[in-house]
């Protein structure tokens, strides 16, 4: 029996497809955001570009986003959520605090290192001065929710007699930070200057242990 043209279904068009999934689209321009903003900063990053390796047409970006700023910005927060739902996944209040916050530094090494867009983002956002992070709500709501997840840690520590009193959780949080922010902003010139590959497999997981041990030692009655 012979079929009409009518009767044929005829394959959806991909690009059909991405116009029917908003949240699709939106999450696959917010990729390529991520490394042309990472690679190129706010200002050498082009639009034209982004919207050749997502296949979208720069309509539908400025349609999502307005414009590059408002990109770049949904940009950061994209970056700054994934992070804190990973911290969240780690459930650091079912965990003893010595243990909850070694889970925490490791992980905040890992992060960082696996992620080196992420910390080139936060590099352009300190050459403009914060700027655009100051400009989302989202973002500061984000971070505070970390200082609460280590105030948790620190506090239940302070209580048992395993952590020294009188520290102040955000600069815990800085010294956490700069420790794992400084072994992937560095690693060029640090790996060249001192001929070591820092980023090998077997230095990292060393590098990842030594910068547990310090703020555990830094925190622990027991430690110093």
């Amino acid at each position: 029996m012979m079929t009409t043209s009518s009767q044929v279904k005829s394959p959806a068009r991909p690009g059909r497809r991405r116009k029917n999934d908003p949240e699709r689209v939106r999450a696959d321009i917010l990729a390529v955001a991520t490394r042309e903003f990472a690679e190129k900063g706010l200002s050498g990053a082009r639009i034209d570009t982004i919207a050749e390796q997502t296949r979208a047409s720069k309509r539908m970006i400025y349609y999502y986003f307005t414009d590059k700023e408002t990109l770049y910005r949904h940009t950061l927060e994209a970056a700054y959520q994934k992070v804190r739902l990973q911290e969240a996944e780690l459930e650091l209040d079912h965990f003893p605090p010595l243990e909850a916050l070694s889970r925490l530094v490791r992980f905040t090494f890992n992060h960082h290192a696996n992620n080196p867009d992420f910390i080139r983002l936060v590099m352009i956002e300190n050459i403009h001065q914060g700027r655009y992070l100051s400009q989302s709500s989202l973002i500061q709501s984000l971070n505070a929710g970390v200082i609460d997840a280590l105030t948790r840690v620190y506090q239940r520590g302070v209580e048992e007699g395993r952590f020294r009193p009188g520290l102040d959780p955000r600069e815990l949080h800085w010294l956490i930070s700069a420790l794992s922010f400084f072994n992937v902003s560095n690693q060029h010139t640090f790996s060249q200057i001192f001929d070591w590959q820092q980023m090998a497999p077997d230095n990292q997981s060393r590098l990842a242990t030594h910068v547990t041990d310090m703020v555990l030692r830094y925190v622990s009655k027991e430690l110093t």
